[in-house]
């Protein structure tokens, strides 16, 4: 019986052995080689495939004259820009919101000051003033970049699904996920679509470019008190650029739009622009822009607006902020023939958007 439980005893040591000796000997299955798929949602592991910029806009929040306090036009512009891998799944996403508007009296006469500087939701930060009448305690730029980073290593089509809920009449549609709850209280309605549409919108960019930046400029310098025999019409326009970097800060891809947005009254105060309809920027309306005929070059806005981006593909920030301008316009040779409009609004959020990349 010993001799017995010897034998067994000494068959079972040598398999210890063997099994031993195997797991050294490295297999397609061992962990290592299971690293590799957490990649595609790391940008300076694999570099972006493509970028895009989604604008939602909407003047559903303009008022007509009231007799004590006067009208009040607003434009709201969702700015999302994003990047995807080959894939099509998001490695990088900014979210802002240009919220504008433009005072009038009770006679219709323009009251807000259109040269003041205007800053949008991002870029106000604290100053937004949403902490304290959050339950979470968090401010607006808080929540979009929570709501970004939750983004991340998805597709579209699975930010879209996010189950939402109902909070108020004001937010419909706020995330109802346990991993958004104590992040994100907004609603999330139109930064999701801004995402769609930044995916639908998307170009490719130069291979390596790691850093992704949005920069904006927001005028109002445009719009106008009645005049007697017109009514007044309130003009935002959004300028909006984003740029992808590579990671020793050349230009892998830029995108170049402007959400013209006007809100018109008649001469009794009251809104008659239709404030629910689609908002077009200047690059969703194409040819229905209309400058080609009044172009000497016989170019559109959105052919010269992407000439101007092509440019820029190569170059450091320094050699794109850097370009030569004559009253506004770009006085490069390379640009002469393509590139008619004023350039230093773009080069401006440009800048912004290279300075603030990540």
């Amino acid at each position: 019986m010993k001799k017995t439980i010897s034998i067994v005893l000494s068959a079972v040591l040598a398999l210890g052995v063997l099994a031993g000796c195997g797991a050294k000997t490295p297999t397609p299955t061992t962990a290592p080689t299971a690293a590799p798929t957490a990649a595609p949602t790391t940008p300076a592991a694999t570099g972006f495939a493509k970028i895009g910029l989604g604008l939602v806009t909407s003047i559903a929040k303009s008022k007509d004259v009231d007799p004590e306090k006067g009208a009040t036009a607003q434009v709201d512009t969702v700015m999302v820009a994003a990047a995807f891998d080959k894939d099509g799944k998001v490695l990088s996403v900014i979210i802002d919101n240009a919220q504008t508007k433009v005072a009038y009296d009770k006679d219709m006469k323009l009251t807000s000051d259109v040269a003041a500087p205007i800053k949008t939701k991002l870029e106000l930060g604290n100053d937004y003033g949403m902490k304290a009448a959050t339950t979470i305690g968090k401010e607006w730029f808080e929540q979009a970049e929570a709501l970004g980073d939750w983004m991340v290593g998805k597709t579209v089509a699975e930010v879209k699904a996010l189950k939402v809920k109902v909070k108020d009449d004001s937010h419909k549609n706020v995330p109802d996920v346990p991993e958004l709850t104590s992040l994100v209280t907004i609603t999330v309605e139109d930064y999701i679509k801004g995402l769609e549409k930044a995916y639908a919108n998307a170009q490719e960019v130069k291979e390596g470019a790691v850093k992704l930046g949005l920069g904006q400029g927001v005028s109002i310098a445009k719009s106008k008190g009645e005049d007697g025999e017109k009514g007044a019409t309130a003009q935002v326009d959004t300028t909006i650029v984003v740029t992808a970097l590579d990671k020793d800060g050349k230009v892998a891809g830029t995108i170049i739009d402007v959400a013209q947005t006007k809100v018109a009254y008649d001469v009794d105060g009251k809104v008659t622009s239709d404030k629910t309809a689609v908002v077009k920027s200047k690059q969703e309306l194409g040819a229905d822009y209309g400058m080609k005929a009044a172009s000497k070059i016989g170019k559109e806005w959105f052919e010269q607006a992407n000439a101007l981006a092509a440019w820029t593909v190569g170059k450091s920030v320094a050699d794109v902020t850097g370009m030569k301008v004559l009253e506004g316009k770009s006085d490069d040779a390379d640009l002469k023939t393509s590139v008619t409009v004023s350039v230093q609004g773009y080069l401006d959020a440009f800048k912004e958007a290279a300075e603030k990349s990540k």
